[in-house]
């Protein structure tokens, strides 16, 4: 079966290497990652490559980026504020000569630091004291010698650049933000009503610039097919300004929708009037539907020869899914292709120091999957029914560390981002086996789930073979919680879990939640103490809370009844679908716990605040916990 397999695959491809394809273009579209290159444009040319496409791809998003943040384009932005009669952050207005003068060599240190320049940037009044560096964190322990300089001197540069986007947003462009744009008109937006009212618009002056660049790249590589990845909701508005210029000035040129937010908020797609500025819609794993669009562009295939597509077919929205599907395996996929991608206009950013926090905005990272999917596909609050959650697919470690050679090769750099949905631990096992075989030096990072798998002997393992941070799901933090939510892990396994990682100078990001369907007050608060504990014990070094929010395509969605809570919108309009509201009739009123909550991890990030109780972080009256104040020490001794 194996053989014949890899036959028609074999043959697949040479049918596609005889046929006269069309120029590809593939687009991120703003605003994505600022640090590094988002990884779907990389993959789909790698593999389009291998079928000797003409494809090319382009990352709109930090191209526009650091197009606004110049001294000419940030003179305009200062003149459209005094034309609208926008006056909000006056200081920054006050001083915008200042700005102007200091913006370029800013982002030319944060794209590459050096101690000169970082000098510069400390010396008294170089940089405005607005509204952010006024109230800089003055108690903040930098690293001695050059290397803590640089970082301060980054932190120092970030906190201005944030300044200068405050002032964009507060009056020029309310959808502007740094790693998204307009995402307010795309979230659960189940009609595409108010989308198109803001598409009748006339552009922004943020979105002319981008236009402007996208112009560019139409001349420089004549596609006659463009696809924008859409990630997240943040992508979407961007996209589709985009897609409404080349379709009014290009109109030759076809397009395609594809990536997370169409897989997720799309699939239930009946409203046309978004075809009016694309073409195609694909679902899922993008290799399949991309070709069979290729084919058919090419005129090689009809219409319905698509897969998983959503197209336009007399005014109605009709969904094409030829079957069998075109299936193309994880371990049989090629490396993604970075090549042509401006690794050195991407930024370093400083925001917050905590040093794992700061993985997400700080340095470069070649972004790669190790395993297709989710290998627990359980938990109740995920999206367990879609393809990139209930598709589980691995390699091997050596096909694996082939795609981490070519990585390198092409981009020069040595630092991985696993981005799993939770890497399997038998897996790294053997990744981190062949990374020390193979003497591979390489820095690496990933998301796991706290298996009992993980213990001080293969922490020891993936520690020497250069992983340096991971992250997990604590979620509530309560075992009845925990269990009700399927995660398979308790708070005492993931204590021993982290404690293993930080013995082994791993790092550990909790990813936390609080709302979860029937969680109490006395569970939210207990939670919270089981958090301190953790930081204080060293067991985790960052976290991030999440409000839960029930979505469409995870089990608590699918039977809302069977998790006590009750859907109560919105209603489907024919666009998007996704995000659900709900009541909770057993629960607290959990909002009210998000500035407390916050409060308190912002301390324990910063190490402080372990020996306050909670109660001073809320204004307002919290029950004790009824956790002992040694639980987590008791566990792990």
């Amino acid at each position: 079966m194996k053989g014949y397999i890899c036959t028609i695959s074999h043959t697949i491809k040479e049918i596609y290497l005889y046929i006269m394809q069309p120029k590809i273009l593939l687009i991120t579209p703003p605003f994505t990652q600022l640090n590094t290159a988002y990884p779907a444009t990389a993959y789909l040319k790698g593999f389009l490559e291998e079928y000797e496409v003409s494809v090319s791809h382009f990352d709109l998003s930090i191209e526009l980026f650091i197009s606004i943040f110049t001294s000419d384009f940030l003179r305009s932005i200062f003149q459209e504020a005094e034309e609208l009669d926008n006056h909000h952050y006056p200081l920054v207005l006050k001083m915008k000569e200042q700005y102007i003068s200091r913006v370029d060599p800013i982002i030319g240190f944060l794209q590459k630091q050096d101690l000169k320049t970082a000098n510069k940037i400390l010396e008294p009044d170089f940089l405005p004291s607005g509204h952010r560096l006024k109230n800089v964190n003055t108690e903040i322990k930098w690293d001695a010698g050059a290397p803590g300089l640089i970082d301060k001197a980054k932190h120092f540069s970030t906190l201005f650049i944030e300044e200068i986007g405050d002032f964009i947003q507060a009056n020029v462009d309310e959808f502007f933000s740094f790693t998204k744009y307009a995402e307010q008109i795309a979230t659960s937006a189940s009609n595409f009503d108010q989308i198109e009212e803001f598409l009748n618009y006339q552009p922004t002056l943020i979105e002319d610039e981008m236009l402007g660049i996208l112009e560019e790249q139409i001349h420089v590589h004549s596609p006659d097919l463009v696809c924008f990845s859409i990630p997240f909701p943040g992508n979407l508005f961007a996209a589709l300004r985009s897609s409404q210029f080349l379709k009014q000035f290009h109109p030759s040129i076809r397009i395609a929708f594809g990536g997370g937010y169409c897989n997720t908020e799309l699939r239930s797609l009946e409203d046309p009037r978004i075809f009016k500025f694309i073409d195609f819609i694909s679902l899922d794993d993008g290799e399949g539907p991309l070709l069979n669009i290729i084919n058919y562009i090419a005129g090689k295939v009809e219409l319905n020869a698509l897969e998983r597509t959503f197209v336009l077919e007399e005014n109605r929205v009709v969904y094409k899914n030829k079957t069998p599907n075109t299936i193309f395996h994880h371990k049989t996929l090629p490396a993604p292709d970075y090549s042509d991608l401006p690794f050195e206009k991407y930024l370093s950013f400083l925001d917050i120091v905590n040093p794992m926090h700061r993985m997400w905005t700080d340095k470069r990272w070649n972004k790669l999957t190790i395993s297709h999917g989710c290998y627990w596909k359980q938990c109740s609050f995920c999206d367990v029914s879609l393809d990139y959650i209930g598709n589980y697919q691995n390699t091997t470690a050596e096909r694996l560390v082939e795609k981490i050679e070519k990585i390198i090769n092409d981009t020069g750099i040595t630092g991985f981002h696993f981005v799993d949905e939770a890497a399997p631990p038998k897996m790294l096992r053997a990744l981190a086996e062949k990374l020390i075989e193979k003497k591979i030096m390489i820095s690496w990072w990933t998301n796991i789930r706290f298996e009992k798998t993980f213990d001080l002997e293969l922490c020891q393992l993936m520690e020497k073979s250069g992983c340096v941070a991971i992250t997990g799901g604590l979620e509530v933090a309560s075992d009845r919680l925990l269990a009700k939510m399927k995660k398979g892990v308790d708070i005492a396994q993931v204590a021993r879990v982290t404690d293993h990682f930080s013995k082994h100078n791993i790092m550990v990001h909790a990813y936390l939640m609080y709302g979860f369907p029937t969680q109490t007050e006395q569970e939210t608060i207990d939670s919270l103490e089981v958090v301190r504990q953790l930081f204080e014990r060293n067991c985790i070094q960052s976290a991030f809370w999440h409000q839960f929010t029930t979505t469409i395509h995870s089990p608590i969605g699918q039977n809302p009844q069977e998790f006590g809570i009750k859907i109560t919108g919105p209603v489907f309009e024919g666009f998007a679908q996704n995000d659900l509201f709900h009541e909770d009739p057993e629960g607290a009123d959990h909002p009210k716990y998000t500035k407390g909550l916050n409060l308190a991890l912002n301390g324990y990030l910063n190490k402080v605040g372990f020996e306050k109780e909670l109660q001073t972080w809320f204004d307002f009256p919290v029950l004790s916990t009824t956790h002992s104040k040694d639980l987590i020490k008791r566990i792990l001794s």
